[in-house]
């Protein structure tokens, strides 16, 4: 009879190799591994996976009289359980196993050949100052465990291992869980709520929830309930927000700012009006891949942040905002640790953007890193790299920073880097008539051309603090609408950029010579502070 085909247990999610989780954890347990760290904060998810792939690694044993895997869960509080498998298999507790050390003396000697052990924050015992007794019991385990295919499973929300562990155990990320089994919870609830959802509406609300594990899903589309008597999308979004807040890494950016917000800059927007489909299935369809990043430097206050803001509504997707400062911890392996929650958090959301602000402090230690952080700069930038070329589809990366000196080339060499100048007249002049009209001002009630041309050298930024003076003063003096008069005399409170930042601007205008896009189209204008362009 021909050898009947055995099913695969079926993918959790993928990994950066396009290899799924549980085909990892499988690929471990075959190979004799002993030790596997699975990081996530799904326990329950977790066992469950476990217990489709106990099926498939008993169908696939090379001796048939060789006994079936058993699988075991620990926890502080409730010891060893056995659990039941499908087609038999009795439960039973081991008593007198709280203790890790107890858990790993009867795992050893009581749990039979061919068992998993599934240890649920069993690495809270070994961080900070660890018991050396209990590293050693561990190790001598783990060798037992080779001899007897014995797999013990570390389950915890982050990695976390003394050093003398760091070559026993293989480390698996479970990935946040995608659409399909997002679904599946979707649709219990909408079922057990009596709610119908179309197409249409059940995708939108998926999109909405992905980055948010099984269970923080399962309260978005309760809270969507309750609140609506329906599951809205808009309701689990602003779920995912507060959620994804809480890692302190990333920050879900709801703006309604777009690029009509924004004066000047008009070949930047050009570029990035371009790209407004290459997220849609059409695109996916026709072979294009996802845009490549961006970099956008130079002048302070001259609309870096605000473009990267305006790519939300550009794209109609979500804006993910990493603060470079928030990637480095004071702990070994933390820095890794929190990119790789950033970067998987951001992969579940996909198709996203990932705004990285302020990335010149990313990379500020980078030439001192092996000296003065044990390399941790240089190991957290390399993973960023190798994420963003070999992992980075789905997402547009967009980094804003001053000045461009401290990024490494590779990354420079996968990015297009723009150079954001000081407005220029024309520039200016949109700039007014934009601040005037976004605080519900006629923008023709005002000499905007003799505003821009007494603005010269001016920042955007400043233009609008300046419009927000002369309105200070105008309502203190009646209150009454503000005229150009109030706009002159709010004028000489403030300093031009051109004038106070002039050699860090000059210094800028050289190191980007060349190296980046102007982000506006050039004119005649000889501005305050020595910009002349022709």
């Amino acid at each position: 009879m021909p050898k009947q085909k055995t099913e695969r247990p079926t993918p959790a999610s993928e990994s950066s190799n396009g290899e799924s989780c549980n085909e990892q954890l499988t690929a471990y347990i075959r190979s004799g591994k002993s030790g596997v760290y699975l990081t996530t904060f799904e326990e329950v998810r977790a066992e469950a996976e476990m217990l489709k792939i106990i099926p498939f690694l008993n169908s696939v044993k090379k001796n048939p009289k060789d006994k079936d895997w058993d699988f075991y869960i620990w926890s502080a509080c409730k010891g060893i359980t056995k659990l039941t498998m499908p087609g038999g298999g009795k439960p039973g507790k081991i008593e007198e196993t709280e203790n890790p050390m107890g858990m790993l003396e009867n795992w050893m000697t009581k749990c039979p050949e061919r068992s998993l052990m599934l240890a649920q924050d069993f690495h809270g015992f070994l961080a900070g100052d660890p018991d050396p007794v209990l590293v050693r019991k561990l190790k001598e385990a783990l060798m037992a465990g080779k001899q007897l295919n014995k797999v013990f499973i570390i389950c915890g929300a982050k990695f976390n291992l003394p050093i003398e562990l760091h070559k026993e155990m293989a480390q698996v990320d479970f990935k946040l869980p995608g659409k399909e089994q997002l679904g599946v919870v979707l649709d219990a609830i909408a079922s057990g709520s009596g709610i119908h959802l179309d197409e249409e509406e059940r995708d939108a609300v998926l999109d909405a929830a992905s980055g948010l594990t099984t269970s923080e899903a399962e309260d978005a589309f309760a809270m969507s309930v309750v609140k609506r008597d329906n599951i809205c999308a808009d309701i689990v979004a602003t779920e995912k927000m507060q959620t994804v807040r809480k890692n302190g890494i990333l920050e879900i950016v709801d703006t309604a700012l777009t690029l009509d917000d924004m004066g000047g800059l008009d070949l930047y927007k050009e570029h990035l009006w371009s790209l407004r489909n290459c997220f849609s299935k059409e695109a996916r369809d026709y072979g294009l891949p996802s845009p490549r990043p961006v970099i956008c430097c130079g002048q302070a206050g001259t609309g870096k942040s605000m473009s990267a803001m305006a790519c939300k509504n550009v794209f109609n997707l979500p804006l993910l905002r990493l603060e470079a400062g928030r990637l480095f911890g004071s702990l070994v392996g933390q820095s890794e640790e929190n990119w790789r929650i950033a970067f998987g958090t951001a992969k579940a959301v996909a198709p996203a953007i990932v705004w990285v602000d302020e990335a010149e402090g990313l990379f500020s230690g980078l030439g001192s890193s092996g000296r003065t952080d044990g390399g941790t700069t240089n190991r957290v930038i390399k993973a960023i790299l190798q994420d963003m070329q070999f992992n980075g589809d789905g997402l547009f990366f967009v980094f804003t920073s001053n000045d461009i000196d401290q990024f490494p080339d590779p990354l420079i060499d996968r990015c297009d880097v723009w150079s954001f100048e000081l407005p220029t007249r024309k520039e200016r002049e949109a700039i007014w008539k934009i601040h005037i009209e976004k605080r519900h001002r006629k923008a023709k009630a005002f000499d905007v051309s003799s505003l821009a041309a007494q603005t010269d050298g001016y920042s955007g930024r400043q233009i609008e603090q300046v419009f927000i003076k002369a309105m200070t003063a105008a309502f203190n003096d009646g209150p009454r609408e503000p005229k150009d008069d109030d706009v002159e005399r709010a004028l000489t409170f403030f300093v031009p950029t051109s004038v106070t930042m002039s050699d860090a601007i000059e210094r800028r205008r050289m190191r980007l010579k060349n190296r980046a896009r102007p982000a506006s189209s050039q004119d005649t204008e000889v501005a305050k502070g020595g910009r002349k362009l022709a």
